[in-house]
């Protein structure tokens, strides 16, 4: 992961958690006590994050030896150790929390990425994330739902063009936004339409959108829409989506599925941080 992005969000973290300075180790270890730790996997889940765990005890010190034992991506069981680290206690024990903060949402969303992906095995669809994202750590949860089998939709507003229902009505119709998108953006960006009926999904078409997001529609609405569009767009399917539907969803054709909650209610799942 780029240092230049992730850098500062460690930075930040530290900051607020450590602030003008970690009061308990300060009082009861002595200057230069030297420990080993290891990270243990308390749950069963899919690791996301050990480098970015890594690069907090770095920060703090770039004596800090830290060897991951197993890599992103990887089904972790209840028990495995994940990572060994060694070097000063202070640092040890004030990148502790931060390390494990991230590390844990991280695979947390790895986890529940990796849920949604197994649903729709054997479908042309791919689970993607949305912007529902912690304001700051956007850039590591995106990471994640990759590690989880996913896939990514835009980064931001600054990386796509999605007309949502807000940018039509302001704009005066789907053609009319569509049109003035064309405009605006280079040839190599693709242009996405939110769309929930099978009317806009028409206009969507003739206007000449490469991908229809179709909005909470129906099964039925969404098979019919992608037989509508066949092979002159991208579908996505958006809204509604969850562990208990998304296979249906996917099995009406859909290219692509957007689910929120890959960023915004996955569960955190449990590590700790034990001295040996």
């Amino acid at each position: 992961m780029n240092p230049f992005i992730l850098d500062p969000i460690l930075r930040r973290a530290l900051e607020e958690d450590i602030g003008t300075g970690d009061v308990t180790t300060l009082a009861t270890i002595e200057p230069g006590t030297q420990a080993s730790a290891e990270l243990v996997a308390k749950d069963n889940f899919v690791l996301a994050g050990i480098n970015v765990a890594q690069r907090v005890f770095q920060l703090l010190s770039a004596e800090t030896a830290f060897e991951g034992l197993l890599a992103d991506g990887q089904a972790v069981k209840r028990g495995d150790v994940l990572a060994w680290i060694k070097g000063d206690a202070a640092v040890l024990l004030q990148g502790e929390r931060v390390a494990l903060n991230i590390l844990q949402r991280m695979c947390g969303v790895a986890t529940l990425t990796a849920s949604f992906v197994r649903e729709v095995a054997d479908t042309r669809a791919v689970i993607v994330d949305t912007r529902k994202t912690t304001p700051g750590l956007r850039v590591l949860e995106k990471y994640a739902v990759r590690m989880g089998g996913g896939g990514n939709h835009r980064m931001a507003l600054y990386d796509a063009v999605l007309i949502k229902e807000n940018h039509v009505a302001a704009a005066g119709g789907i053609t009319a936004a569509v049109s003035r998108a064309r405009q605006h953006v280079p040839h190599t960006q693709k242009i996405e339409v939110e769309v929930r009926n099978q009317k806009e999904v028409a206009e969507a078409l003739a206007a000449g959108a490469d991908i229809l997001l179709l909005d909470n529609m129906s099964l039925a609405e969404l098979s019919a829409a992608v037989a509508l569009v066949g092979d002159r767009a991208v579908t996505e399917a958006s809204g509604g989506v969850n562990l208990e539907t998304v296979r249906e969803i996917a099995e009406t054709g859909v290219g692509l599925i957007s689910v929120g909650a890959l960023t915004h209610s996955y569960r955190a799942v449990d590590i700790s941080m034990l001295f040996t």
